[in-house]
């Protein structure tokens, strides 16, 4: 076999940044940057995010406060305009990787779905 899948993944990498998705989501980001209101909240929220999937993968018990403070903050980073551009970017890059993903996945599901 000729082919390096290797390189057709790099080739991919590139084609994904020259993507709509992609430039949408570099300029929904530098957005956020730019506006210290929605970078701060974009912050505490991301740090909410990664303190609450330490705790789970850790095995550590989640409290009801945590949760409801996680819930607030998502609210709160709904409701600035700025940071709704990006999940709005991020969602549709996400679902352009779980095409390529499934794509990607199809030789595995025919073997064991053949």
């Amino acid at each position: 076999m000729d082919t390096n899948i290797y390189d057709t993944a790099n080739q991919l990498e590139k084609e994904l940044r020259e993507t709509e998705a992609y430039a949408d989501l570099q300029a929904a980001f530098a957005a956020v940057k730019e506006d210290p209101e929605a970078n701060e909240v974009f912050q505490q929220f991301q740090e909410i995010q990664m303190s609450l999937q330490q705790k789970q993968m850790s095995g550590e018990e989640i409290l009801e406060e945590e949760i409801k403070e996680a819930q607030e903050m998502a609210l709160k980073s709904g409701d600035n305009l700025i940071i709704k551009d990006l999940m709005e970017a991020e969602q549709k890059l996400s679902t352009l990787i779980d095409d390529l993903n499934r794509i990607i996945m199809k030789p595995i599901q025919d073997i064991y779905q053949g």
